[in-house]
């Protein structure tokens, strides 16, 4: 593992508690928490060392952006790594990140936290200036956009930034999920029920184990989407986002499950990682979406399976 990352991991624990995650969700400045990280230098973590950045691999990239998941940090932090990769002159402040079809309204998540919004559109990349409309979903950053395009200011990267945005959700699903794991089983042999902890039943260990699997598979989803590089090759972007958001949906229902009726409250913090695990798993395309591209990438390849999987995904 990199030695940025318990550093990362520290630098997070203490400026994003879910106190300030509320807090920015109900509205309040940010500032606080983008300038604390910006003044750490990892937002310069994948620009390359002739622009004066870290230029770390994205292998290791992968597990800050996993940390972000754990910590539900409500900011476009691994966004904005990867703007200022892509971009020799990216602008100071968050940006997010987005893929414009034909025409119409687009989704950008984290779009009403950011300063401004990186849009791939036909085989272009656009900066714009982020005044979108709420999406009206409860404690959402997400926003609505309908954006003015400009000159383009780069051409898109190879596989395009949907690929990598789909790498990046991974990263945050899988940290996501590991902290709603370890929050899940804490619960489960705490809470007390007729007499012992509800976690020796053996039916809700079997729900934990899958669940320990679900996210283990996250894990190593998110990992292997990484291990290629930047951009990631289409097969290795799939079947990340994939893996990720097909576990995300089984994760959260699962933490719900053993939780409760606590776990549905507003003051609880299990909300905080499933509402974001929903969200991640629409964004930039569900596991239905990957899916189709995986399957077209598969039958269009006349190697057999095994082989297949050895060298296009690993």
């Amino acid at each position: 593992m990199s030695e940025f990352f318990l550093p990362f991991e520290r630098m997070l624990a203490a400026l994003s508690p879910p106190a300030t995650v509320r807090a920015i969700e109900a509205g309040e400045s940010s500032a606080a928490l983008w300038n604390g990280i910006a003044e750490s230098g990892f937002l310069d973590a994948l620009v390359p060392e002739e622009r004066g950045g870290a230029d770390l691999p994205l292998a290791e990239v992968c597990a800050l952006w996993q940390a972000l998941g754990r910590h539900a940090v409500p900011l476009p932090v691994g966004e904005t790594m990867i703007a200022r990769a892509l971009l020799p002159d990216a602008p100071d402040g968050p940006i997010a990140l987005a893929t414009a079809s034909a025409g119409g309204e687009i989704v950008v998540p984290f779009g009403s936290v950011a300063h401004h919004v990186l849009i791939e559109k036909q085989g272009r990349l656009y900066l714009a200036a982020v005044e979108g409309a709420p999406t009206d979903v409860f404690g959402s950053t997400a926003c609505r956009l309908n954006p003015a395009l400009g000159a383009g200011v780069a051409p898109a990267p190879e596989g395009g930034l949907r690929a990598i945005a789909a790498i990046l959700r991974a990263g945050l699903i899988a940290g996501a999920a590991d902290r709603l794991t370890t929050m899940t089983a804490a619960y489960a042999n705490e809470r007390v029920q007729f007499g012992k902890p509800i976690g020796k039943q053996q039916a809700l260990q079997q729900q934990m184990a899958v669940m320990a699997e679900d996210m283990v598979a996250c894990r190593i989803a998110s990992q292997l989407g990484c291990a290629g590089g930047l951009p990631p090759s289409l097969v290795a972007a799939a079947t990340a986002k994939s893996v990720t958001s097909a576990a995300a949906a089984r994760l959260a229902a699962t933490a719900h499950a053993v939780h409760g009726a606590i776990g549905i409250s507003e003051e609880h913090d299990l909300q905080l990682y499933t509402r974001r695990l929903h969200e991640w798993r629409l964004a930039d395309g569900s596991e239905s979406y990957w899916n189709r591209l995986l399957g077209a990438a598969r039958l269009s390849d006349a190697r057999g399976s095994v082989d297949y999987v050895r060298e296009a995904v690993a």
